[in-house]
């Protein structure tokens, strides 16, 4: 049992490093990045701007890592995420699922493909949500 979970951690890193170089993650981690920084600026929108950081470190080592629902999460955090959506859920969605098409016509790229499969619904619904890590 112990093996497995270290053959699975090792799976995991090397996935994350192709991720990193080859799937875009770096590339999107900037660009949610970049996004956080106008929204702290902006004072008003820094709720979004914590979540685009959120989408920016999950955007940069998605394997091994999962979203989950905040406990605690109110109304507050329901009603911002309609703004989201309304504002950037949908197009970045629909950029993940794009790309995650795109990538899992190749064989090689099917992690990749199902890692912005996964993104989705964080670039959708972001608020009210943690990143976590699989056991």
């Amino acid at each position: 049992m112990r093996g497995s979970g270290i053959i699975d951690s090792v799976i995991r890193l090397i996935l994350n490093v192709l991720w990193l170089i080859f799937g875009g993650g770096l590339v999107l981690a900037l660009g949610y990045g970049i996004a956080a920084l106008i929204c702290f600026a902006l004072v008003v929108t820094i709720p979004f701007g914590v979540a685009s950081l959120r989408l920016a470190v999950y955007s940069l080592w998605p394997f091994g890592r999962t979203l989950v629902t905040k406990p605690s999460a109110g109304m507050a955090s329901g009603a911002a995420n309609v703004i989201w959506v309304i504002v950037a859920g949908w197009w970045l969605a629909l950029s993940h699922i794009v790309a995650g098409i795109g990538l899992c016509l190749t064989i090689i790229g099917i992690p990749f493909g199902i890692a912005n499969f996964k993104l989705v619904p964080a670039a959708f619904w972001p608020l009210g949500r943690e990143v976590v890590d699989l056991p």
